[in-house]
């Protein structure tokens, strides 16, 4: 891994605190406007989250989760059911209020992308089944994206989320992309968390711990930034600024990473700006077919 600062990239573990794997938010430096947490949760075991303050949404990486939320006098407890693992296709999520606080129970391992503002929006759970699902890109360029915290999904106050699963060999986050300066109608600002997943193929006899992936980062007018590094489940890596991408799957292994974006613009969209030096790979796409081991979904479904 190489990278001229080295706050944008955190190993698994690196960033543990308090209970947590892994925590950003706005105490992390340089960062101010998204969060992440995540945890591996055992039989008996729970996760508060608290104080108000911060919208919230609870997305189970493998696993289930019963979560209390309390907002006033109110008291509501959603059960998510979750999946086995990233791969397995959607996951029902929670968005909680920045009114409330809660607390998770369950075996398994959680995210919970998170947000600072005083902005009250409903509390609302997104069942797997109403997860938008998109394929994006084509041949090598096909990857899928479950849009559950998007503005066209979600009504949420800052936060934009979603995740995304990129067959072995694939390339995603591609081309190179920024969102770094606030262009109305055509590019917004936003910061941008990627937190990795990463397994062997199905039927392969490789061992999970040696699954990965590579992701990179670069700079651009807004800031000084150069990411390249091997990523592995667990590991995150921060995007205050600059192109991002590609996020490119190994041969032998699938990719998955969960993106939290918010930012200071007015607007809650996502724009962005493509690198012009790559930025006609996009029209390689036309004519070429989605890879058809797209969509991942859950095998007990019938979906797979």
């Amino acid at each position: 891994m190489s990278t001229t600062d080295r706050r944008w990239f955190h190993r698994r573990g690196d960033l543990a605190r308090d209970g947590w794997e892994s925590v950003v938010d706005e105490s992390t430096a340089g960062w101010a406007h998204t969060g992440i947490r995540i945890a591996e949760l055992a039989a008996g075991e729970s996760l508060t989250l608290a104080p108000t303050g911060v919208e919230r949404i609870v997305v189970p990486l493998s696993g289930s989760f019963a979560v209390a939320h309390f907002e006033g006098p109110e008291t509501t407890t959603i059960v998510l059911k979750g999946r086995a693992s990233v791969f397995d296709g959607p996951t029902d999520v929670l968005y909680l209020s920045s009114a409330s606080t809660a607390l998770i129970n369950g075996v398994g391992r959680v995210a919970i992308a998170t947000s600072p503002t005083d902005v009250v929006k409903p509390s609302v759970y997104i069942p797997a089944a109403d997860t938008p699902v998109e394929l994006r890109g084509a041949g090598r360029s096909s990857r899928q994206v479950h849009n559950f915290g998007t503005p066209q999904a979600l009504d949420a106050a800052r936060l934009i989320v979603c995740e995304v699963i990129t067959p072995a060999e694939n390339w995603s986050s591609y081309p190179p992309h920024k969102h770094d300066e606030h262009v109305p109608g055509h590019e917004s600002r936003l910061e941008e968390i990627y937190y990795f997943e990463t397994a062997p193929v199905a039927g392969s006899d490789a061992a999970a711990e040696a699954s990965f992936g590579m992701f990179s980062t670069y700079s651009s007018p807004a800031g000084e930034i150069d990411i390249n590094a091997m990523v592995r489940t667990g590991d995150i890596a921060l995007v205050p600024y600059g192109y991002h991408g590609p996020a490119v799957a190994a041969p032998g292994y699938n990719l998955y990473y969960l993106n939290v974006m918010a930012g200071p613009d007015p607007e809650r969209e996502w724009l962005i700006s493509d690198d012009p030096a790559h930025a006609w790979v996009r029209d390689t796409w036309n004519g070429q077919d989605v890879d058809d081991r797209l969509p991942f979904a859950d095998e007990k479904e019938g979906r797979r």
